[in-house]
């Protein structure tokens, strides 16, 4: 067996001393305008080395041109292998590759746009299933005492799944989506930590333009109803509230006002000819004549 050789990292002299050969290489791939200074020399193995040179293209700022060359074993003709353009250590480099989905936001949707739900989607199980708070009424009668009365009643449900009726959707919310929806509700502009919130006279609950949510989210979310609500046909807390309240007006005491007069205190008025100080004042005696 052959000992291993050890490739050596110093740069090939021959193919250091080539830069005019690699500075040709570069500009006749993209023109000399956009090939710059000699930046250095890296040696990539034994008889091959790639020479840097500075990218003068504004596009591409801090981006360097690599050429690199090699020469075959006892040879001094030095070759070309490839020209590329590599980031330098302070290239302007665009940001991660983010999946579409991840970098998706609310409210990104546009007329047109198709945003499919994928067959995983946490928040999503199928129609049938059960998920605990998400258990669906029995849809099959194979229970014994789910056979009617009538010999010749059929059955209210399904006998097996490809009996199921098409109600136009396969999956139904589960208990992740329900807990993310309800958490985004219920710290929005909708919730009840909000100045309109705080400053309504009661809570939506007890409004009579709240309408109530179904299921599970329906002991905690409704819509609004109002049509001069700033909520109206939006989802609201229970215990949101905002100034059309239904009883609102009813809730609101009328106070009169009327003005007040000071009849026992007085103020000290200087008249035309007359003193403040030279004037006497007498205590006036309860019960005198």
């Amino acid at each position: 067996m052959s000992p291993t050789r050890t490739r050596t990292r110093e740069p090939d002299q021959a193919c250091a001393e080539a830069i005019d050969l690699a500075r040709a290489a570069a500009v006749a791939a993209v023109g000399a305008a956009s090939v710059g200074d000699h930046l250095g020399v890296l040696a990539e193995g034994e008889r091959v080395v790639t020479h840097q040179f500075e990218c003068a293209d504004p596009a591409y700022a801090g981006w360097q041109w690599a050429v690199t060359v090699g020469r075959a074993p006892r040879s001094k003709l030095v070759t070309v292998n490839e020209t590329v353009l590599l980031p330098g250590p302070g290239a302007l480099l665009a940001p991660d590759w983010v999946p579409w989905h991840d970098r998706l936001r609310p409210g990104d949707l546009g007329v047109g746009d198709l945003l499919p739900a994928p067959p995983d989607d946490e928040r999503l199980v199928p129609l049938v299933a059960v998920e605990g708070d998400d258990a669906v009424v029995d849809w099959f009668d194979d229970r014994p005492d789910s056979a009617p009365e009538d010999p010749d009643e059929q059955a209210s449900g399904p006998a097996e799944p490809s009996e199921l009726p098409a109600p136009g959707r396969s999956r139904v919310l589960s208990a992740i989506g329900r807990d993310g929806a309800a958490e985004r509700w219920y710290t929005s502009e909708h919730g009840p930590r909000t100045p309109l919130a705080n400053a309504a006279p009661a809570n939506c609950v007890s409004c009579g333009f709240f309408v109530p949510l179904s299921g599970e989210l329906g002991r905690l979310f409704g819509a609004c109803a109002n049509t001069y609500a700033p909520d109206d046909g939006r989802v609201v807390s229970a215990d949101h509230g905002c100034g059309a309240h239904s009883e609102s007006m009813i809730n609101e005491v009328a106070v009169a006002r009327t003005p007040v007069i000071d009849e026992f205190g007085y103020d000290l008025v200087e008249l035309p000819g007359v003193s403040v100080e030279e004037t006497v004042f007498e205590p006036l005696a309860h019960g005198a004549d």
